[in-house]
């Protein structure tokens, strides 16, 4: 290891992180127990208070000037969000700032139609895919009969949890369909859906984490319930894990990389999407892991030696998101129930305002048994709401 990588411990060096949702929060909470000098670029004041780090500047990520002017302050950056101005990141890289992801990696993941065309050249297993301008291409190519009902639309750009993605069956949902560039694939018929957090630091060294399977909320694509470990074969994870390691090597990422994969009727692997960063199917390793995503994140970052990524314990996460038909100051209604149960580890993320499927927290439950904490899981699903002040 350089003596690069040790200075952030024996003297005052800075990490810059862009973005400052409830992932850059919990990134802060592992530097913090290294006592990281971090400084936060952020789009929204609102999370400012509950962001514990040495500098705070507010500015759009997307803006050239804003991202430049933050990182010529930093000795390393990183990111909790993509959609950040690829432009001022390589300039920084250029000058000096040591920047995770690099620019180059970043700006092929950023754009779904560009992951998909490198996943494609490189050999990685990915659903049949085209790459469409505008609405009026998409309808061409069904008349034209080169595209095929069932398929999915997605926005090659700036789409997250679950926006920018559109599920077309029929003839009849057409007018669903988004006027803008983006992907569509044929629609997976889907047995699983798995996810592999693969990490790596500048010196080569890879680790993965175990397969979680995950369960979506039905029309809005949002993560609902994930177990952990995948209920899958040992020789589908492993094959997933080699896909994941191969991948980030390739990419040339350090930190992290997230590798989310359908599984077929045929128990085919396909990639469905990455993020290179800390993720959504990751946050129980805090509970069940000897290192979570977060840490791991920064040991691949700083060019640390990666933690272990051995299971401690069993776990299922859910999401705690906004409840239909409530907007407006948040209330979590029956929280006291819930944390009085053994193995139940709740994360407020300090949203001050709700609104639908907004994600406000998340919930681990952790047992020796699997079952049993998917039991707990939904019991507490079906408990802990997340409303509106009335």
């Amino acid at each position: 290891m350089t003596d690069m990588n040790s200075s952030f411990f024996n003297k005052r060096k800075i990490l810059g992180i862009i973005g400052g949702g409830q992932l850059g929060k919990m990134l802060l909470q592992s530097a913090n127990t290294w006592n990281i000098y971090t400084r936060v670029l952020a789009a929204d004041k609102e999370n400012s208070p509950l962001l514990n780090c040495n500098e705070f500047q507010f500015g759009n990520l997307q803006d050239f000037d804003s991202v430049y002017n933050f990182g010529k302050g930093c000795d390393v950056i990183t990111i909790e969000i993509e959609h950040v101005n690829i432009e001022a990141l390589h300039r920084l890289k250029k000058e000096g700032v040591i920047v995770h992801p690099d620019p180059n990696a970043l700006q092929i993941i950023k754009d779904k139609g560009l992951q998909k065309q490198f996943l494609k050249e490189n050999g990685f297993p990915t659903p049949d895919f085209i790459l469409f301008t505008n609405e009026y291409e998409i309808l061409k190519a069904i008349k034209d009969e080169v595209l095929r009902f069932p398929f999915v639309q997605k926005s090659r750009t700036d789409g997250y949890d679950g926006r920018g993605v559109k599920v077309i069956e029929s003839i009849g949902e057409l007018k669903y369909l988004m006027n803008l560039a983006s992907v569509v694939e044929s629609k997976v018929n889907i047995k699983n859906e798995i996810s592999i957090i693969a990490s790596r630091n500048t010196q080569g060294e890879i680790a993965c984490y175990d397969a979680v399977e995950m369960n979506f909320v039905k029309g809005v694509n949002m993560l609902d319930l994930l177990s952990y470990p995948a209920n899958i074969k040992n020789s589908l994870a492993n094959e997933a894990k080699e896909l994941a390691s191969s991948l980030i090597e390739k990419l040339e990422i350090c930190g992290l990389l997230v590798v989310e994969f359908f599984v077929d009727m045929d128990n085919n692997l396909l990639i469905n999407e990455v993020a290179p960063r800390p993720h959504n199917s990751g946050h129980q390793t805090i509970e069940s892991s000897d290192t979570s995503q977060f840490e791991q994140h920064m040991r691949g970052v700083l060019n640390l030696p990666l933690g272990s990524t051995a299971l401690k314990i069993p776990s299922v996460m859910i999401n705690l998101l906004g409840e239909e038909g409530h907007t407006g100051d948040v209330c979590y209604e029956n929280i006291e129930k819930c944390l009085a149960l053994e193995g139940v580890h709740i994360h407020i993320y300090g949203k001050n305002q709700t609104k639908p499927f907004r994600k406000m927290g998340h919930v681990t439950v952790t047992n020796s048994s699997l079952p049993e904490a998917k039991k707990r899981a939904q019991w507490i699903k079906k408990t802990l709401k997340v409303i509106s002040q009335s």
